[in-house]
């Protein structure tokens, strides 16, 4: 047999394995998502339907924000940092130093904060709720709850959910204002300027249509990581093993997820509101 022959036997025969391995990819990845579907419509139903649970999502939004808020701040505050030092030599040289101030206004306002706060709260939250649901369902206290006639779509995931919808937006807000300082201080003490001239130059052709939607934006991201860490973790399966694929898993792809609804979602302000 000719070295062609064999090639092309080899290939065929890598080509017949893989096409059974793609096919059960893409009859899973269906799955996942119409389970997925499934179980967005029994959280919104329990979430609908009284009595609601208003001392579990205060909880959880303790839990969500105000425990996330050190390191989103910090974020934030990097974020602003890099964007002054990045900018500074770059505007210099096309003589526009004047602009840095609006640059870094407009990059964090815009784009940087909200993606910046969308990521740090998956990492964060993601995996808390997915461990913490994981650890709940492989030892079956999501069953015990059932059994006593509490509704863990309404107590457990929908207060998660809602919570993460409410938190995620103030998060970008204190992200944003922790940016600007330190894109502020940052820029001052390579060119000191006062704060505020700073801010008069930067927010000098602002307007509310620049600053809410992509501030509202991120509470798509909030629901985006609540609902893919809650489905992650109250799936979880296969023991102490299980929770730790619900927590990696929720934090991936509720990062995946919040990527690409920022492409989409840029797209439509874009098309709104330009």
């Amino acid at each position: 047999m000719s070295m062609t022959a064999i090639s092309r036997t080899f290939v065929n025969g890598r080509m017949r394995d893989l096409a059974p391995a793609a096919k059960s990819i893409f009859v899973k990845g269906f799955e996942w998502f119409g389970e997925l579907g499934i179980f967005c419509v029994r959280v919104f139903r329990a979430a609908a339907a009284p009595p609601y649970e208003f001392g579990e999502l205060v909880r959880q939004s303790d839990a969500i924000g105000a425990k996330s808020l050190p390191l989103v701040a910090l974020a934030g505050a990097a974020t602003g940092v890099v964007l002054s030092l990045q900018t500074h030599d770059a505007l210099i040289r096309f003589g526009a130093k004047s602009l840095l101030p609006a640059v870094i206004v407009f990059s964090i306002i815009k784009e940087s904060g909200p993606v910046i706060t969308g990521l740090v709260v998956a990492g964060r939250v993601g995996a808390g709720i997915g461990a913490e649901l994981g650890s709940m369902k492989v030892t079956e206290q999501i069953d015990a709850m059932e059994a006593s006639a509490v509704d863990p779509y309404k107590f457990l995931a929908a207060t998660r959910v809602l919570a993460c919808i409410l938190m995620v937006p103030l998060l970008t807000l204190a992200a944003d204002f922790c940016g600007l300082i330190l894109g502020w201080l940052a820029n001052t003490l390579a060119d000191p300027i006062s704060f505020r001239l700073f801010i008069e130059s930067g927010f000098k052709n602002v307007s509310f249509s620049d600053f809410i939607p992509p501030t509202f934006k991120t509470a798509v991201f909030g629901f985006i990581i609540g609902i893919v860490a809650c489905f992650q973790g109250m799936r979880a399966k296969g023991g102490t093993e299980g929770v730790g694929r619900s927590a990696t898993s929720s934090v991936v792809l509720s990062s995946l997820f919040v990527i690409l609804a920022d492409v989409v979602l840029v797209r439509l302000i874009l098309m709104l509101w330009s």
